[in-house]
């Protein structure tokens, strides 16, 4: 980049020169008949050559003949050179809960703009919807002002797979599409526009952007697979909520309703998530149990009042999205916190060892990175310390992450014809 100081000026220079030929003859004519030498000589005095200055006496001051002063050089500068506007790239990170956008110079930097909105799932999330929750993550982060001056867009969204899977992968599809039309419709016309999975951009967000290893996504869901050349090449976990995601945050919140399910009813045993899952709810106080029932055992909620519980309850949770459990994951960590509550506390362990399990099913080596990241894992995340000590026998290192939009910022940038 040009530093802005101006280029040295270029020298001219007036030449002098006599006004005109001011030589003396030195060939004397012969003499005229009649005339004496000495004659011709005083003639030749008295009329000078033709061409040759008049004679000038000494009152008549200095020659008119005299030379041109040479003026003083005058240096001209050569305007600086203008510096390049800079150009922006942007990376995204949709997942099941949230969409973050950021906004970053091309050659590198920290990021200058940032934008959230809602799900970003491109399996889970209609399209319409999802295209809308990017508008309003991307109109966040990057000014109207920029918006021409992007020249790369890389997006890594939960239900995309990677690509090794192809381009016709149905998420992927899901994702570019809407992605295509929330670019079209904030006037975004990057010359790269990628779709990645989630695993891919987590993993390039960790420092160096490493291209092989294993990476770890415990967010909603949770996936890990293992990278090379930046592309995943095994996968394991990451089969929704229905089937899988073991140890994510959905699974975590259907522990929690179910452990209150059954307290209220008898099968299971006292637990402070009986309350604090009613309260997220938004149950009446009449029905939930006094404060500190599950110190005292079952007493003080009556019969009557577990009934009203349980029919209140099924329905707050029947009437929402099945993947809406995943918002109760963080009730689960404080009332382990805070409550030292047994079940809740038991909750997380078992979360712990899932996710454990899901990365020794890729067969790790010892010493390999381990990106991780998600609500759960992310920096001071509730299940990065459990984690970090059950997989210690593995010899890993573990490199927690905020989220994936640092990576999508990496990857937009290499595929924009960044060297780093």
């Amino acid at each position: 980049m040009a530093d802005g100081s101006p280029v040295p000026g270029r020298w001219s220079a007036v030449d002098a020169r006599p006004a005109a030929d001011a030589r003396p003859a030195t060939d004397a004519a012969p003499a005229a008949p009649g005339r004496s030498a000495a004659g011709t000589a005083r003639a030749a005095d008295a009329a000078p050559a033709a061409g040759a200055a008049p004679p000038v006496h000494a009152s008549q001051g200095p020659a008119a003949c005299t030379p041109v002063p040479t003026p003083t050089p005058t240096a001209h500068a050569t305007p600086p050179a203008a510096t390049p506007a800079p150009v922006y790239v942007v990376g995204i990170d949709a997942g099941g809960t949230r969409t973050r956008a950021v906004l970053a110079e091309f050659g590198g930097g920290a990021v200058i703009g940032e934008g959230a909105a809602g799900p970003g799932n491109s399996l889970t999330v209609p399209g319409p919807l999802l295209a809308d929750h990017l508008v309003e993550a991307v109109a966040r982060a990057v000014p109207e002002a920029l918006r021409g001056r992007v020249v790369a867009v890389a997006g890594g969204f939960a239900g995309a797979g990677h690509q090794g899977q192809g381009a016709d992968e149905p998420g992927r599809l899901r994702a570019g599409a809407a992605l295509s039309a929330a670019l079209a419709r904030l006037g975004v016309t990057a010359a790269s526009v990628g779709v990645h999975s989630d695993i891919e951009t987590t993993f390039a967000a960790a420092p160096g952007h490493p291209a092989d290893g294993l990476v770890l996504v415990a967010g909603t869901g949770a996936v890990a697979a293992r990278m090379t050349g930046r592309v995943p090449t095994a996968t394991s976990g990451g089969d929704g909520w229905l089937l899988g995601d073991d140890g994510g945050g959905f699974w975590i919140g259907r522990a929690a309703v179910r452990a209150a399910l059954r307290a209220a009813d008898g099968r299971g045993g006292p637990t402070a998530l009986v309350r604090a899952l009613g309260r997220d709810l938004g149950l009446p106080e009449d029905v939930l149990p006094p404060e500190g029932y599950e110190a005292s055992g079952a007493a003080g909620w009556s019969a009557e009042r577990r009934t009203a519980y349980r029919a209140r309850l099924l329905p707050a949770v029947m009437d929402r999205a099945p993947v809406r459990l995943a918002d109760h994951a963080p009730m689960v960590v404080r009332t382990a916190e805070d409550k030292d509550d047994a079940v809740a506390v038991g909750i997380l362990r078992q979360a712990a060892r899932h996710l454990a399990d899901t990365v020794a099913a890729l067969a790790p080596r010892p010493g390999e990175p381990l990106v991780a990241t998600g609500g759960l894992l992310a920096p001071e995340g509730p299940l990065l310390p459990p984690l970090t000590e059950r997989l210690a026998p593995l010899g890993l290192t573990v490199t927690p992450v905020a989220d994936g939009s640092p990576g999508a910022v990496a990857l937009a940038r290499l595929a924009h014809g960044w060297s780093g």
